[in-house]
């Protein structure tokens, strides 16, 4: 089980994106993550008109390490660490280090 799943909101801890927060979109294998608007780069892409898709440069997301963000607490405002805990039922879930709130309920 991971600490960050796709869906989830998290705030940028470090970097050129330092304090903006975003909903995950998709998770690596590598250990990185792609954000909603966050690390914007730009792309020159080329054109290809059989495939409807027009060149020139696009803004597009790249993938950002997971160490660099923390998953965004909605009691406290801010970001928070996670960690996991077995349920009575036998369950794994992830929950909030600050107030032991459970996320995945």
């Amino acid at each position: 089980m991971k600490k960050i799943k796709k869906g989830d909101e998290v705030v940028v801890i470090t970097g050129k994106d330092k304090g903006r927060k975003g909903r995950v979109l998709k998770v690596f294998s590598n250990g990185k993550l792609l954000v909603q608007n966050i690390n914007m780069v730009k792309k020159h892409q080329k054109g290809n008109p059989q495939a409807g898709i027009q060149g020139g440069i696009i803004e597009m997301e790249a993938p950002i390490q997971a160490s660099n963000v923390m998953l965004y607490n909605p009691e406290i405002g801010k970001g928070d660490r996670v960690g996991f805990r077995l349920l009575e039922d036998g369950r794994k879930v992830r929950y909030f280090k600050s107030n032991n709130e459970v996320i995945d309920a």
